[in-house]
């Protein structure tokens, strides 16, 4: 439950260093909040890449801006140069700099949980719940409204995807194209997170589906694996147009949540063995 409290950067909970930065960690329960400075000469393909293992940068960045001056290079080749006294939000897919001699000095919401953090160092096998959405007709929505106007809805709905992972403390792993995978430490959050996102979206004349499975998970370079990931994607992919279907594993996880479910019956997900049982989350 929320409650009222503060803390100080003054005396952080975590610092953790890396070459030419660092980052100070505040944990609000369950809400990290990152001061992050990194020093004239930064580079995150030459700093941090090392330690996260991945081509780019993989963590979405939302704070403000005290001090400094940033350039940020996205994998499509997008590029934004941000200063001091702004907000800014940095998808995932990028590299970054730090230009001229002053440190770049924000403070972030959304990504001091891991980022700069070994992953085998830090030992992340975590107990999480998958999430997959998708928009359902997305071809057939493409060729009526054409290319130019898709690509205006996939922006929004992307936004309005990305409030509500924010709102239930969602961490988003990856984006498909046209969906999201996400991870979540709570079953119950990530259920209403998803359906939340499909009422998001409705009025965009859109609809998703969402499966979720709940199981270890490894996360390497920002990145889930494993079977778990497998099997959310299978249920995901079962799932109707505004249906959030979930599997037994984390219906079981639900008794007492208030949320209310009706069977689907069992069935054998392509690629994992025995039939498992599948729910449907009943909407009020």
């Amino acid at each position: 439950m929320p409650r009222l409290q503060r803390k100080s950067f003054t005396s952080p909970d975590q610092v953790r260093r890396f070459n030419n930065g660092r980052v100070e960690i505040v944990q609000l329960d369950e809400t990290a909040i990152g001061r992050f400075v990194y020093e004239p000469g930064f580079r995150w393909s030459r700093d941090v890449a090392p330690i996260a293992g991945t081509a780019s940068c993989q963590h979405r960045h939302v704070g403000y801006a005290l001090a400094g001056h940033l350039q940020v290079l996205m994998d499509d080749g997008t590029m934004l140069e941000l200063h001091a006294g702004e907000a800014f939000e940095i998808p995932p897919g990028h590299d970054a700099w730090v230009i001229g001699d002053v440190a770049w000095d924000t403070v972030e919401f959304t990504s001091a949980r891991t980022f700069a953090e070994d992953p085998e160092d830090s030992g992340q096998r975590v107990l999480a719940t998958i999430l997959f959405t998708d928009i359902v007709g997305s071809t057939a929505t493409l060729e009526k409204v054409g290319d130019a106007q898709w690509r205006r809805l996939v922006l929004e709905h992307n936004d309005r995807i990305r409030v509500e992972l924010d709102t239930f403390r969602g961490r988003e792993l990856a984006t498909t194209g046209d969906g999201f995978l996400a991870m979540f430490d709570g079953a119950a959050r990530a259920v209403r997170a998803a359906a939340a996102m499909a009422d998001a979206v409705r009025d965009l004349g859109l609809e998703i589906r969402a499966g979720l499975h709940t199981g270890e998970v490894e996360v390497v370079g920002g990145q889930a694996r494993g079977v778990t990931v497998h099997a959310a994607a299978r249920v995901a992919a079962l799932a109707g147009a505004g249906e959030v279907l979930v599997s037994g594993t984390t219906r079981d996880l639900l008794d007492g949540s208030g949320l209310r479910f009706e069977s689907r019956g069992s069935v054998e997900l392509k690629g994992l063995t025995g039939e498992r049982p599948i729910y449907a989350l009943v909407r009020s």
